[in-house]
């Protein structure tokens, strides 16, 4: 009897994790299209991520493309920017699959962000 409401409990927990982390995904979400549409689409068109010669053949090469952009750009983005974009740009064209370290939350709303 005492396993079955510990059982209860364990679930109740759980499930009480759960929608944060649904939360944080939208918001990552959101951030990635913000941060692109901001710095990135006055440059770059849907052309750019259908061409054949495009530079993103996977995660990893995705990622990287996002980075060095943003650094010759000098816009000084974080880890957390550059993933938020990447997953953006990887959902809305690309669909390459993300290693499991990459698929966290990156966003984190507690953390305060570093100065710039």
């Amino acid at each position: 009897m005492m396993s079955k409401k510990w059982l209860v409990a364990l679930v109740i927990v759980l499930w009480g994790h759960a929608g944060p982390v649904v939360a944080r995904t939208k918001t990552d979400a959101l951030r990635g299209e913000l941060l692109y549409s901001t710095h990135c689409i006055a440059c770059h068109n849907a052309q750019l991520h259908w061409r054949d010669r495009k530079a993103a053949r996977n995660w990893a090469s995705l990622k990287a493309e996002v980075e060095r952009w943003q650094t010759t750009t000098g816009l000084g983005w974080r880890e957390e920017d550059v993933t938020d974009v990447a997953r953006y740009l990887n959902a809305l064209y690309y669909r390459f699959p993300e290693p499991q370290a990459d698929a966290a939350s990156t966003a984190d709303a507690s953390a305060p962000a570093p100065p710039r």
